[in-house]
């Protein structure tokens, strides 16, 4: 009796172990799909592989970029300004009023403004999945990193958080502000040059 009890004991570890694994190259391979999308410039697929979270960020920073004034965008945090800033510069005033986060996001990665020059270096090592919630650690050039992109399951999907990137890009403005200094982000953005510039004050609400 303790034998076959033993042997459905293993047997049961065996399937959740597989069941795990399995978990895990989802996870990988829906990254890879939206990582393959989003550097072919293809928005309208590639957002499928993002979380509900990720479309939220959108949808926040967009009212902002249609509503906060001056006094508000000074308020924000550093990547909350370059973000309105960014929006208000490079998408033009009327897709901005039509859209919604979503199509805001999908814009964004169509038009290069969600930076994948890296992301053809990037990868995915050790994956931690946590009932609805996982997270894998960010390799970089075979380097493993302290950083995790996180995941969540929605619709039956395994979906990227893309705002689980923010605390990585933090020590990067963080540099740019050592540069420019914090108001001189928005000049910098104010002289790029775009074509989709309409000639707006970033400071001031698009309405």
């Amino acid at each position: 009796m303790k034998k076959i009890v033993t042997v459905i004991f293993l047997s049961i570890l065996s399937i959740a172990v597989f069941a795990q694994q399995n978990e895990e190259e989802i996870i990988r391979d829906n990254f890879n799909k939206y990582r393959t999308l989003s550097l072919q410039s293809n928005g309208v697929e590639a957002v499928k592989y993002l979380d509900s979270r990720s479309i939220k960020y959108y949808e926040t920073i967009l009212e902002l970029v249609k509503n906060a004034d001056s006094l508000k965008v000074e308020s924000l945090t550093l990547m909350g300004k370059f973000m309105v800033f960014s929006i208000r510069k490079m998408v033009p005033k009327e897709d901005i009023l039509k859209f919604d986060g979503k199509a805001l996001l999908v814009y964004a990665i169509d038009n290069g403004m969600i930076d994948n020059s890296s992301a053809r270096n990037i990868g995915i090592g050790e994956v931690i999945v946590e009932d609805q919630f996982a997270k894998g650690q960010l390799i970089v050039n075979g380097n493993v990193t302290p950083h995790f992109f996180h995941f969540y399951f929605e619709e039956g999907q395994w979906k990227f958080d893309i705002t689980s990137l923010i605390p990585i890009g933090i020590p990067y403005f963080e540099k740019i502000v050592e540069t420019l200094g914090e108001k001189g982000i928005a000049t910098f953005i104010q002289n790029m040059d775009t074509l989709n510039y309409q000639n707006q004050d970033i400071w001031e609400p698009v309405n």
